[in-house]
């Protein structure tokens, strides 16, 4: 009896050290497949702000982890599904499909080639070993800068001008707007949108953001990707409704070398974090187990320190990024477009 027992319990260790020995053996054979990063984006990596950023972050993943660095830029908002299958073929061990318009066919590819991919703006879509998510949010940073455009308005009108309404630039959108409305309540917010997916359309940018700037707004605060060079054309040749300068609020990326005397702050997003990440889950088996943010806490979220902004106001928005951290202010993270635009003061929906 005894020693069917003592029989018994040493199958049993001997089986739960075959199973941690598979899991581990299993962890190590991911991370010595690990040999290459694709990122696929559909501008050039050269925009100061999502393509450059995503592209630059993946770049620097690459090279902290000695890995192959696929970019593949320029792709547009088509489909993608042809590229994907070429890079698998030429051995991407990980996808980062960096364009909401890539989270249909990323999935798809990743299931028939079985290389991991990951998407933006679909935190549903996990799927263990082969499909994650980042869903960004910048709405900290973008509340940060709302209070800073209300300190700063001369016209008592400030604008939000966006490329569409992903759930990346709503969330900042209405941030934006919250932290407008916290510093001053009076403060009118005019919101325009380009078109459904206009990211890249530069002429439609600068036409909109024209038309916020004769509505009164004298800070745009500007959500475009390739359309925010049209949006930066429109405020730096367009004067205010009182005669002076408009001033500008960015996203993702610094645009501090191209300034001409416009650019007041950024919402500054650092993605090497989240990429950082995407590749330790790959090499400890987790891949595919969660969604990735950024935020004030880690810098990975920040705002953009310009000459242009007055000490004592730097100071308040600092002492707030605390408050916010330590969650004393709480900013609500709102990604429903119709949740968005009840915020504003107006709104013009161009249709496309």
């Amino acid at each position: 009896m005894r020693q069917t027992l003592v029989a018994q319990i040493s199958k049993m260790l001997i089986s739960a050290a075959l199973i941690v020995f598979g899991l581990g053996f299993s962890a190590l054979s991911s991370a010595a497949d690990l040999k290459a990063i694709a990122v696929l984006v559909p501008e050039q990596g050269t925009d100061y702000g999502w393509n450059q950023q995503g592209v630059d972050a993946a770049r620097a993943v690459a090279e902290k982890y000695g890995l192959e660095f696929m970019p593949a830029e320029g792709l547009g908002y088509g489909d993608v599904r042809p590229t994907l299958r070429e890079l698998a073929e030429e051995g991407a061990s990980l996808m980062i499909c960096h364009a909401s318009g890539y989270n249909t066919a990323g999935p798809e590819i990743a299931q028939e080639t079985g290389v991991p991919v990951a998407i933006v703006d679909t935190p549903q879509g996990l799927v263990e070993g082969l499909v994650t998510d980042y869903t960004l949010s910048g709405h900290d940073g973008a509340y940060l800068a709302g209070v800073l455009a209300a300190h700063t308005t001369r016209t008592g009108s400030v604008g939000i001008v966006v490329s569409g309404e992903p759930p990346s630039w709503n969330s900042q959108s209405a941030a934006f707007a919250m932290g407008v409305k916290a510093a001053s309540d009076s403060t009118k917010i005019i919101y325009a949108v380009i078109g459904p997916a206009a990211y890249g359309d530069a002429a439609g940018g600068r036409r909109v953001t024209e038309s916020v700037i004769s509505a009164g707004a004298d800070v745009i605060f500007g959500q475009g990707n390739g359309s925010s060079f049209g949006m930066i054309q429109a405020v730096e040749t367009t004067k205010a409704v009182d005669g002076g300068k408009v001033w500008f609020i960015d996203v993702i990326g610094d645009k501090t070398e191209i300034d001409k005397g416009h650019l007041l702050s950024s919402v500054l997003w650092d993605m090497v974090p989240v990429y950082d990440a995407m590749v330790s889950d790959l090499m400890d088996g987790t891949f595919g187990t969660r969604g990735y943010q950024i935020g004030l806490e880690n810098d990975s979220v920040r705002l953009l320190k310009s000459p242009h902004i007055p000490a004592n106001i730097w100071n308040e928005l600092m002492d707030l990024r605390d408050k916010i951290i330590s969650g004393s202010v709480s900013v609500d993270n709102i990604s429903d477009a119709q949740a968005v635009r009840a915020l504003m003061t107006s709104v013009d929906i161009n249709e496309g």
